[in-house]
């Protein structure tokens, strides 16, 4: 079955709707690969593939929602049934209803890689296992706790009876390893990995050193006195900062005033040098996309420009409450569920520095390598912030001895406006948010 396939599916659910209803049908099928080696051998391994419909039916404000786990003809009739007959246990909303035609234009990215497609099981085992040993290589310190290779695949197509016809195809795929450092009785962890489109993009000796590095550096570590201090947030720290930020900036969490950005549109909110985009047209983003999970097309946003609040992303859905229209950011995690919205790729845009001429300007501060409980430690809607972290202390711009159960805390708002610098070291992860160096002056470090 084609992608076009899936749309003739989803066109012939559509095409039964009764009048005063409103029919969406989400037609999708995907698979994924994970590998997982240890010392040598596979531990781990899944190839798994699946497809479905999930069916949404409105009608005089009331939805009802129904999904199957199979494209075979008898269980789409049902699922159209079934979704008919959830219509009368729905509450009334005034803002329900589907997506329409925007007119924006689908910004056409090399989101399917015939290569990934056609690359042999056994040679996405082959990369599991060079990664370990290359992690193994890269200091007599270390071992490994685990070496992966995970790709996916998948394909969509959604038709609505206000007129949204659209289908959508792509596959990635990155590589991960798990580090832990020995010395004595002493043990410290780290990671790697790698983003690509196809396994030739691979970077595994960058992965294999990432993951040596972060964890021997913390070797050693004290926890420091308490004091305020100018941070460093590693890139993939950044990058999980971002993720929990993205989460004040979408449209259903200010509606319902769970956002501190809540009636600041067109404030200063951040420092100048702090523009942020969520940007799911850039083919480097690993969840770049040519349309969100309602079929409209996705498009580049900016949220705060030069520090300024400028908008905040919407669904068809939280734009009609919010009197706004879709940013193109209705998200959907398959077939088995409806539309929510957040943000798709998000960023900063980067400076012209690399990390190692940002810490060589702060002269008593901390490079943050790793942040745990980060998003039980931020309230989204008083903006508070407070996060155990690990890392290593700067003085005079050389990065000195490491740091360990230690507390940074501040409040989201304070920490965008004392943004100091941004890094050019932008690095594409496996997740909704890209990485880069982040330096925040003012932050209050708690140890000993």
């Amino acid at each position: 079955m084609s992608v076009d396939d899936l749309l003739t599916l989803a066109d012939k659910v559509v095409a039964q709707a009764a009048g005063g209803e409103q029919i969406e049908a989400y037609v999708s099928r995907g698979g994924e690969t994970a590998v997982r080696v240890y010392e040598g051998d596979i531990e781990h391994f899944v190839s798994a593939q699946s497809e479905g419909i999930g069916v949404r039916v409105i009608r005089d404000g009331r939805t009802g929602f129904a999904y199957a786990g199979t494209l075979d003809p008898s269980a789409v009739d049902e699922v159209l049934a079934e979704a008919r007959d959830n219509v009368a246990f729905g509450t009334v909303d005034e803002w329900a209803g589907l997506a329409e035609p925007d007119g924006a234009a689908r910004t056409p990215q090399p989101l399917w890689n015939d290569a990934l497609a056609a690359f042999p099981t056994e040679d996405k085992i082959e990369l599991a296992k060079e990664l370990e040993q290359l992690t193994l290589g890269a200091d007599t310190r270390i071992r490994v706790d685990d070496s992966n290779y995970a790709d996916a695949w998948g394909e969509v197509a959604v038709a609505t009876t206000t007129g949204v016809r659209e289908t959508g195809r792509e596959n990635g795929c990155y590589v991960s390893v798990s580090s832990l450092a020995d010395d004595g009785d002493e043990t410290q962890t780290g990671f790697g990995f790698s983003v690509a489109r196809e396994p030739s993009g691979f970077d595994l000796d960058k992965a294999a050193r990432d993951a040596a590095d972060r964890a021997t550096r913390l070797l050693g570590a004290t926890k420091p006195a308490s004091k305020r201090l100018t941070i460093v947030l590693d890139p993939f720290v950044t990058a999980q900062f971002l993720g929990v930020m993205s989460s004040t900036l979408d449209g259903e969490s200010v509606v319902k005033g769970r956002s501190l950005f809540r009636d600041r549109l067109g404030e200063p909110v951040a420092s100048e040098l702090v523009t942020l985009v969520d940007d799911p047209t850039n083919p480097d983003a690993y969840t770049a996309t040519e349309v969100d999970g309602e079929g409209l097309a996705a498009r580049r946003n900016v949220l705060i420009e030069s520090g300024t609040l400028r908008q905040f992303v919407h669904n068809s859905y939280s734009a009609r409450r919010a009197g706004a229209r879709s940013t193109g950011n209705a998200t959907r995690g398959g077939f088995a569920g409806t539309p929510g919205v957040g943000c798709l790729a998000i960023q900063l845009l980067p400076g012209s520095r690399s990390q190692a001429e940002l810490l060589a300007d702060v002269d008593d501060g901390l490079l943050v390598q790793e942040v745990s409980g980060l998003h039980s430690g931020v309230n989204p809607i008083s903006g508070d912030f407070s996060t155990g972290a690990s890392g290593m202390l700067i003085h005079d711009g050389q990065v000195g001895a490491p740091v360990r159960e230690l507390t940074i805390a501040s409040t989201l708002q304070r920490m965008l406006l004392d943004v100091v610098e941004i890094g050019n070291d932008v690095d594409w992860l496996p997740m909704r948010a890209a990485g880069v160096s982040l330096v925040i002056r003012d932050v209050m470090m708690s140890g000993a």
